[in-house]
This record gives C-alpha cells, sequence and structure tokens, in this order.
C-alpha cells in the first residue's frame, strides 16, 4: 500500500534528480565555453589543477543535495513536541519491571553497605534508585509485590517513580502481613499472575530479598511474558545479625539457586551497584551508534548543509588556488635589476654595458680603449 510517506520520499528523490540533470547540462555547456578560451584562462597547459577537475561534478551534486534536503523537509510531517507524543510508545508497548520485594523484619538489620550502617531496606533502595536511573523508564512500568508471610501487590503498572521510591523507604509495611517465616516463593508466585496477561518477553523480574528462610523446593513456574529475571541480595553475607532468636545474613548460596531455577542472574548488591551490562541483557537494551539513531529529517539536514557549503566556498576556492596559471606583467625582481640587471650582470660583473645597456664598445670601456689613440696630426 502506498502511503503518503512513500509519496513525499518518491517526490523528493524526483526533485533532486530533476536538479541533477539541469545542473549536469549547465555544467556541459560551461565546460564547452571554457574551452575555447582555456589557454587564456589556464596558460599553456590549457587546463586547470588536479584537484579542481572534479568541481563541474561537485557542483551538480551539491545542488542536488540541497534540491533533496529542502523537497524531503518539506514533505516530512512536522515533529510534534508534546506530552502525548512521549507518552505514545509508553502506552503502545510498555515494557514491565515486575519486582518483588523482601518486607520482612530481617530487611530492617543494619548490617549493609560498605560500611554495614545501613539497613538492608535501605540499602536495596539505594540499588534499585541506581537501578531505575539506568533503565528506559520513560517505556516502563513498574509492578511491586511485597512478601512476608504472604505475598501482596502494592502498586501495579505505576510510571511514576516516586511511588516506587516511596515504597522503598522505610515503610513498615511487614504489619499488613502476619508474623511468621519469609514465603518467598508466594511473591513469585503472586508475580506469574500478575504478568500472566502482560505481552510475551516484556518483563523484567527483579527479586529483592536478603534470602533469609527461603525454601528449597516449590518454585513456581513463570509465564511467557518473563524475559529476564535479576535476583538482588542485601545484607552481610558473612556476619549478619540476630533476630527473633535466630542467626540472620544474606543466604547467597540459596538465592544463586533461586537465580538459576528462574534462568536468571544474581547478583550480591551488599556493597556494588547493579552492573549496567546485566541491565542492559535484562531489558535487551542495545547501544545504538551515531547513524542508527538518524532519522530521514537529519539526513535532510545534513545534506542540505554540506551542499550549502560546497556551493558557498567552492567558487572562492577555485578562485585562489585553482590554476597556477598568472597572467600579467611579471614583479622587477624576477627578471630586472636584482636577477640579471645591475646586482648580477651590471656595474659589478662587467659595467653597464657589458650585459645591461649595450655591448662592451659602447660604455667607459670603449673610452678608456680611445684614449691611447691620438688623431694623425699630433703624431
Amino acid at each position: 500500500m502506498v502511503t503518503l510517506e512513500h509519496l513525499g520520499e518518491s517526490a523528493a528523490l524526483g526533485c533532486a534528480a530533476v536538479v541533477l540533470v539541469l545542473a549536469a547540462l549547465a555544467e556541459w555547456l560551461h565546460a564547452r565555453r571554457v574551452a575555447r578560451v582555456a589557454r587564456l584562462a589556464f596558460g599553456p597547459l590549457e587546463r586547470p589543477s588536479v584537484w579542481a577537475l572534479p568541481a563541474p561534478w561537485l557542483r551538480a551534486l551539491a545542488a542536488a543535495a540541497v534540491a533533496w534536503g529542502m523537497a524531503t523537509l518539506c514533505v516530512l510531517p512536522p515533529r510534534a513536541h508534546s506530552v502525548d507524543a512521549a507518552l505514545a510508545p509508553r502506552i503502545e508497548d510498555p515494557r514491565h519491571v515486575l519486582m518483588v520485594l523482601d518486607v520482612s523484619p530481617s530487611m530492617r538489620l543494619v548490617d549493609a553497605g560498605k560500611d554495614g550502617k545501613q539497613s538492608r531496606m535501605q540499602r536495596a533502595r539505594d540499588v534499585m534508585e541506581s537501578f531505575f536511573d539506568r533503565v528506559p523508564f520513560a517505556q516502563t512500568r513498574v509492578s511491586v509485590i511485597a512478601v512476608y508471610s504472604g505475598a501482596k501487590p502494592v502498586v501495579i503498572d505505576t510510571s511514576d517513580f516516586e511511588v516506587v521510591r516511596n515504597i522503598l523507604g522505610d515503610l513498615p509495611m511487614h504489619h499488613a502481613f502476619k508474623a511468621g517465616k519469609t514465603e518467598l516463593f508466594a511473591g513469585l508466585e503472586e508475580a506469574a499472575k500478575v504478568a500472566k496477561d502482560w505481552n510475551p518477553r516484556s518483563t523484567t523480574l527483579v527479586v529483592v530479598s536478603d534470602g533469609d528462610t527461603v525454601p528449597a523446593t516449590g518454585m513456581p513456574r513463570m509465564p511467557a511474558s518473563i524475559y529476564r529475571t535479576l535476583v538482588v541480595g542485601v545484607g552481610d553475607p558473612q556476619t549478619g545479625r540476630f533476630i527473633d532468636g535466630r542467626h540472620s545474613r544474606q543466604d547467597v548460596a540459596t538465592l544463586k539457586q533461586i537465580a538459576a531455577r528462574l534462568g536468571g542472574v544474581f547478583h550480591n548488591a551488599n556493597e556494588l551497584q547493579i552492573s549496567s551490562l546485566a541491565i542492559q541483557e535484562s531489558f535487551d537494551i542495545d547501544e545504538e551508534g551515531v547513524f542508527e539513531r538518524l532519522t530521514r529529517r537529519e539526513y535532510a539536514l545534513i545534506a542540505l548543509g554540506l551542499g550549502a557549503a560546497l556551493l558557498a566556498l567552492l567558487p572562492l576556492a577555485l578562485q585562489l588556488a585553482g590554476t597556477r596559471w598568472r597572467p600579467g606583467a611579471r614583479a622587477r625582481g624576477a627578471t630586472g635589476i636584482g636577477a640579471t640587471g645591475i646586482g648580477a650582470t651590471g656595474i659589478g660583473a662587467t659595467g653597464i654595458g657589458g650585459a645591461g645597456m649595450g655591448r662592451a664598445g659602447s660604455g667607459p670601456a670603449r673610452k678608456k680603449a680611445r684614449a691611447p689613440t691620438a688623431p694623425a696630426g699630433i703624431a
């Protein structure tokens, strides 16, 4: 089906082709006229400098580039900068971040961070803020499921990061659950229910926990919408703290097992942030090059600028360095007094009459030669 955009592109190319043909014809006629006076314009060689030989073709191509750029900008629809236009990609095909957040009392223990002076929840907040700073949040919706003795959805498909920041704060969400052991798999089951109707491979599952009292069996099956899984561990994996009469620390082995069974990766975020490579792999983010981000509008602007610059600067360059031939009077220093005049073969060499004003017998030398000769009468 032929669209208006395709018609506009064809019209721009047709305009450029017409300008190219006309410019080439004009350059051909100009070249024929220049050939008649080539000796006057370029000297005995009858041709310009080597670099100036493709100048006619450059002028024709530059004119065609300017025509294509202007025609393309004329037929392209104007770019709208509005809130609705910015939200369009996010509404049509959003990406999802589904976070399963451990809110058990053990997450409030202070043993996290590089110096061990942060609570595990505070460390989780710092890590996830850094995480969301590096994801395409404009096209992402976030859902949070709180986990303790059960699982409760806190927010579904929000695009407001301040809501997520508030959830990751010091909200005592463990009071919404009955006291008991951490049922992390209940949160995974709830996540599977929330994500089952989303587009396939559109969701990144992020599990944030210290791994405390996580069972080794009962892993739920994730739907097709889950693209990657990232398990983030917080808390000191070595020392730990006591809570409720038992020793609590980050259970690295269990969290690694959960990541492996979910087909994801584990990251110990107690001291280090989540790597950018892990985020790119989780969201399938490809770093585009400069030319890959250019659209027809940018290419039209580039063609218009380069073509106009070439048309403006090429005549000046041809005037200054188009040929080495310089017709007209020579400077006196070339063949006058400095070269073969008084300095070279004048008074200093053989006198003015030697090479400057005539033969050897027409100057003072001839007077000197006549001195010994006397008239016949005197002799």
